[in-house]
């Protein structure tokens, strides 16, 4: 059809000065809802602008008055993972706050002080995976764990010799099962996309424990992973065609589509439907005679 392409405009990024304006409101916004008694001060008089005062943020977080100030005022100066963490317990900052607060700072967010960062699959989740059956579905974060499953996923994906006991993770699976117990066909494109989708999310979290770990010993187990790795490719996640091998059904090709999920940042919902009629009868074929094979 003819007419005009409107292209879209590109979202700026954002520059390190509005970045730290950014941060400075936060601050201030953060700061006007802590009454004094909420952190065992007393109310004072004389009080002009509800909330703690700048002098009280600092003593409280055992920073300096002039630092805070300055960092409160958008100014460009560094701040530390422990200082963040100190003022963020005084303005009784929650995970998504504190980890907004990160963002801002330009700090790598390690929440809890490297503790792994398990995220709990509601039973409101749990319910759409399972009402998606027959069509295999997983709730995946962006570093590909498996956090929740479906039985038609599990009869799909029956390789539980592959998840070592405390790895749950797709990535790992597939760079560290021999190649004949690979459910994935044409390794050699899919994999690098993996990686590479992997790497972008990556970005977020340098510097991490977890996530430094986890790139360390995958790349250890696999040199395959770590040729891939040092690669440096980035690419957004997509729709796409993927072909399975089953050794019930011989391939599947089915479509994946990825899903966010409110309230778990960076976790995705992945459904997977057959791409023809052939794959069709495989997947009815698997759930009328599959049992789960792991969980």
């Amino acid at each position: 059809m003819g007419g005009v392409t409107t292209l879209a405009t590109p979202t700026p990024t954002p520059t390190p000065q509005r970045r730290r304006h950014e941060l400075a409101a936060f601050l201030r916004s953060r700061r006007a809802r802590v009454a004094p008694e909420d952190v065992g001060m007393p109310p004072g008089l004389r009080r002009r602008t509800p909330g703690l005062r700048r002098e009280e943020v600092a003593q409280l977080s055992g920073v300096g008055v002039t630092w805070y100030t300055w960092l409160e005022q958008g100014r460009p100066i560094n701040a530390s993972a422990q200082v963040l963490d100190a003022v963020a317990r005084v303005l009784r900052l929650d995970r998504p706050e504190r980890e907004h607060l990160y963002h801002l700072a330009e700090v790598p967010f390690a929440p809890d002080h490297g503790a792994e960062d398990v995220d709990v699959v509601s039973p409101e989740i749990q319910g759409i995976l399972d009402a998606l059956t027959p069509h295999p579905a997983v709730v995946y974060n962006s570093r590909y764990d498996v956090l929740a499953t479906n039985s038609a996923y599990r009869v799909l994906f029956s390789v539980p010799e592959a998840v070592r006991p405390g790895v749950r993770n797709v990535l790992w699976t597939l760079f560290t099962i021999a190649d004949h117990r690979c459910p994935v066909v044409n390794k050699e494109r899919e994999l690098p996309l993996m990686v590479a989708q992997m790497r972008g999310a990556y970005g977020r979290h340098v510097g991490e424990p977890v996530w430094e770990s986890f790139v360390r010993r995958l790349s250890e187990a696999s040199p395959e992973f770590a040729r891939m790795w040092r690669s440096g490719d980035v690419v957004p996640p997509g729709s796409h065609v993927k072909t399975f091998r089953h050794d019930a059904v011989g391939e599947l090709r089915m479509t994946s589509v990825s899903l966010s999920i409110n309230g778990m940042p960076e976790c995705r919902i992945v459904a997977y439907t057959p791409n023809d009629e052939e794959s069709r009868g495989a997947m009815e074929v698997l759930r009328v005679e599959g049992v789960d094979t792991w969980t």
